[in-house]
């Protein structure tokens, strides 16, 4: 009646799931899990690079750097963004060329330097959500407020 636990069809099921959190999830969110996930590659990187792991250093780094053109680069307005999405845009285009070059000479320092510059702005983004969170929860207690005449 039932079948044994299928490897293939527990992936299946994952797979939907991460694609339907996709869809439902708001681009706020979707930002700040490109960052974690850039931030958490380059880290794994970096200990595999100390274990001498040179196969999961590659893959790492290569899922960084996916992560950045195809998920962080493509996030950006760059029509409506201004200097702000250029500035990000440069940045970007930087800690590719710098985790590039980490890879081919086996740099820690220049994953360091990455991660460096990727967290501010990382941390940075995630206070913005915490920022809109906290006026929008304070917005409905002032509409219930009584207008007081002669304030």
């Amino acid at each position: 009646m039932f079948s044994a636990y299928s490897p293939r069809a527990a992936n299946a099921y994952q797979r939907i799931n991460v694609e339907t959190s996709m869809h439902t999830m708001d681009q706020h969110q979707l930002v700040s899990l490109l960052y974690e996930g850039v931030l958490n590659a380059i880290a794994t990187a970096r200990g595999a690079l100390a274990r001498g792991d040179v196969l999961t250093k590659v893959n790492s780094i290569s899922k960084a750097i996916r992560i950045i053109e195809e998920g962080l680069c493509t996030a950006l307005d760059r029509v409506d963004g201004g200097e702000l999405a250029e500035n990000l845009g440069l940045l970007y285009d930087y800690c590719l060329r710098r985790l590039i070059l980490a890879n081919a000479r086996n740099d820690d320092a220049m994953m360091a330097e990455v991660m460096r510059l990727i967290e501010p702005v990382a941390q940075g983004w995630n206070e913005i959500k915490k920022s809109q969170a906290a006026a929008t929860a304070q917005a409905p207690a002032a509409k219930n407020q009584p207008m007081l005449a002669g304030v």
